[in-house]
């Protein structure tokens, strides 16, 4: 005899989508924006898990960073929507749910890590992810998971570049795992005289951060941060493979004593730039940085270079553009052009950019990080942007802006496709 149980709730539109995608994918990566509802939806889904779970004993977890949280946020949500079932023990001492069907939800804190070692778990949300330790995944929970072949979900809101930020990223190209935004501008779910009204009493970062999902909200006056996000969004942060009938061109930011940054670059032509490949050393001569083009054994065409390519050195009497060219390497000398109208160009060049996501990562994250001091005095961003460890890999991207564009001056022509002509990436290979 069958039991019909109604549960006493009715999952949004998105929410429902949610739970179909959670079915679907063993590990999923879901960034919601503020009152979004994910804590109601992910303790539904464990409930729908707990009931279904075929396997004897079912174990079902939810962690938040702290037990306190885990109490005050959620406790209330798992009695409440359990509480229809009949027979359901409650165990307020430990934040456990006991279901007629042997299954067990488990509410948890990850401030302590040594106690969470040895369970084993079907099924296990991590909520708030960049505020809980880097190694709950890999060390405790990861492990509890495996011998029942369970599912992990985990939930937040962006706080920057943090182990959040890197399972969103690999979620995208990792074989059982998917992932999810929603951003409150595009839900409807906080209408928008709410979100105006938290606009006013919030800064536009906050806002950004909390309310528009940005993982690089939390860098005050970040310069290509917007650019950047705006490629993530559509997709153009991506696997971009090396194309064989495309020569591979680098742009330089070279350093003595300090970080020499090299971008790899196919200019596909129609409009669309191939970030293929990023690589970033200091200390280091340039006959090491010879050895690493040819170990990365790329079809090369041209090397582009900063005007201090030119500067003589007074041991050796010779410029590095000289000595580079002793080793095989021979560059241009992009133009030199003021910092900020630098910076217009890679903005302008950012857009028409495909970057693959594994080979550029540290470069990526240093474009990110990239980004203007705030001055308390004005209650500005300073024009001159930060120079510290992200400075180089800028300084070669807009090296690459102003070479790009020397390129289509020289030509006479923009490298752009007809208008009627739709880009698809799938058709070079850039996803």
């Amino acid at each position: 005899m069958t039991t019909k149980i109604e549960i006493d709730y009715m999952p949004r539109p998105l929410q429902a989508k949610l739970h179909q995608m959670l079915d679907k994918n063993r590990f999923n990566v879901l960034v919601c924006h503020r009152r979004f509802g994910k804590t109601v939806c992910a303790v539904n889904h464990l409930i729908k898990r707990a009931i279904e779970e075929t396997k004897p004993s079912p174990r079902l977890h939810y962690i938040s960073p702290t037990y306190r949280q885990s109490k005050l946020v959620t406790w209330d949500y798992l009695r409440s929507f359990t509480s229809a079932i009949p027979g359901t023990k409650y165990h307020e001492t430990e934040l456990r749910c006991d279901l007629p069907n042997g299954a067990r939800i488990t509410l948890l804190g990850s401030e302590n890590l040594a106690g969470l070692r040895g369970i084993y778990s079907d099924f296990c949300v991590i909520d708030e992810v960049a505020n809980c330790p880097e190694s709950l995944f890999p060390e405790i929970i990861r492990p509890s998971l495996s011998d029942r072949k369970g599912g992990a979900c985990f939930i937040g809101t962006p706080q920057g570049h943090n182990y959040f930020h890197d399972l969103w990223e690999a979620a995208a190209s990792t074989k059982g795992w998917a992932r999810a935004m929603y951003k409150a501008s595009e839900t409807g779910i906080v209408d928008d005289d709410e979100l105006e009204a938290a606009r006013a009493t919030m800064t536009a970062d906050q806002y950004n951060q909390e309310f528009e999902c940005s993982w690089v909200a939390n860098v005050p006056g970040s310069v290509f941060g917007k650019e950047l996000q705006d490629a993530d969004d559509a997709g153009r942060i991506t696997t971009v493979p090396c194309l064989e009938d495309h020569r591979v061109d680098t742009y330089w930011d070279l350093g003595m004593h300090d970080y020499t940054a090299i971008w790899f670059v196919q200019n596909v032509g129609r409009g669309t730039v191939h970030i293929v490949d990023f690589y970033q050393n200091q200390g280091e001569g340039l006959p090491h940085y010879a050895r690493v083009l040819d170990e990365k054994g790329y079809l090369y065409g041209s090397h582009y270079g900063p005007h201090d390519l030119e500067v003589r050195e007074l041991g050796t009497g010779k410029s590095r553009r000289e000595a580079a060219h002793n080793l095989g390497l021979t560059f241009r000398v992009v133009p030199r052009l003021p910092v900020e109208d630098g910076i217009h160009a890679a903005r302008l060049l950012i857009p028409r950019c495909y970057f693959d996501r594994d080979n550029c990562r540290e470069g990526l994250e240093a474009l990110r990080h990239y980004h203007r001091k705030y001055n308390e005095h004005t209650r500005k961003f300073r024009d001159q942007p930060v120079h510290d460890w992200s400075s180089h890999a800028a300084d070669a991207f807009r090296t690459a802006a102003v070479g790009l564009e020397g390129t289509r001056m020289s030509t006479g022509r923009a490298p752009q496709r007809d208008a009627e002509m739709a880009y698809n990436p799938y058709e070079y290979g850039a996803a």
